[in-house]
């Protein structure tokens, strides 16, 4: 007979711990498993703070340059240089740019001008301000008159060659006292000249793109450069509200050179 064959003793299964009852660094399967396949809490690539700005002096100044209102008189003579460049109506816009500058001429005033607003004998110029502005009577200077000669002899060549049937650029009829013509005959339009102040600073390397009104503004700052008072600068520039002018005394610091002598 064979021997009865030996039973081995089952190991008995660890119980398991109730939740409560797990340590710290102890975990079940349950557990493991779902921690395995859970979702990330934080991206695998945390995004990139940005550094703060740090307003430097470069940056300061850059800001200021951007927010220029007006032109420098080195500015005025870069473009003036650039129409000198134009063989076709360099010697008018030349002439506009100097006068708009030389006078704080708005766009619209020097587009408006009439052949009677100009004395070349009495070297005077008629500036008739608008927006209420004052108007009033202006010395013209060597230079000036320079320029308007050469473009008042470049306005007969024009109408001479009209007048011998030459095509005009256009139909409008001919405007003989303006004192700004255009290729079309007709007084110039401030969109025609803010295209070619923008297209003058391109070729100047101006820093800031100008327009017209910048002349106006580099017209005041100018003169206050000068050391003239604010009260002439008023009545030159035609402000009945002097509010309007001390923007361009208040920040000249050669106004106090007289003080303390």
């Amino acid at each position: 007979m064979s021997e009865p064959r030996k039973r081995t003793p089952k190991t008995p299964k660890k119980p398991q711990k109730a939740p409560e009852q797990l340590g710290f660094f102890e975990s079940t399967p349950e557990v493991i498993e779902a921690v395995a396949t859970a979702e990330p809490l934080l991206p695998e690539s945390a995004p990139e703070v940005p550094s703060p700005v740090v307003n430097t002096p470069a940056r300061r100044r850059a800001a200021a340059e951007a927010d220029r209102k007006h032109l420098t008189p080195l500015e005025v003579d870069r473009l003036l240089q650039a129409a000198k460049d134009n063989l076709r109506t360099g010697i008018r816009d030349r002439c506009l740019i100097f006068l708009m500058f030389r006078h704080g001429l708005r766009v619209t005033e020097a587009c408006a001008m009439r052949l009677d607003q100009v004395d070349l004998d009495s070297r005077i110029l008629h500036v008739e301000r608008l927006k209420g502005g004052l108007s009033t009577t202006q010395p013209l200077r060597a230079e000036e008159l320079r320029m308007l000669k050469s473009w008042l002899q470049e306005r007969s060549r024009w109408l001479r060659q009209w007048d011998r049937g030459k095509s005009r650029s256009g139909t409008v009829p001919l405007d003989r006292q303006a004192l700004f013509l255009s290729a079309r005959g007709a007084a110039l339009s401030r969109k025609t000249f803010w295209a070619l102040l923008r297209r003058y600073g391109e070729e100047a390397g101006l820093s800031l793109p100008p327009h017209p009104h910048m002349l106006r503004h580099a017209c005041g700052f100018a003169l206050a450069d000068q050391g003239a008072d604010t009260r002439l600068i008023q009545d030159y520039l035609g402000h009945r509200n002097i509010q309007h002018t001390v923007r361009y005394t208040a920040t000249n610091a050669q106004r106090f050179e007289k003080l303390w002598r």
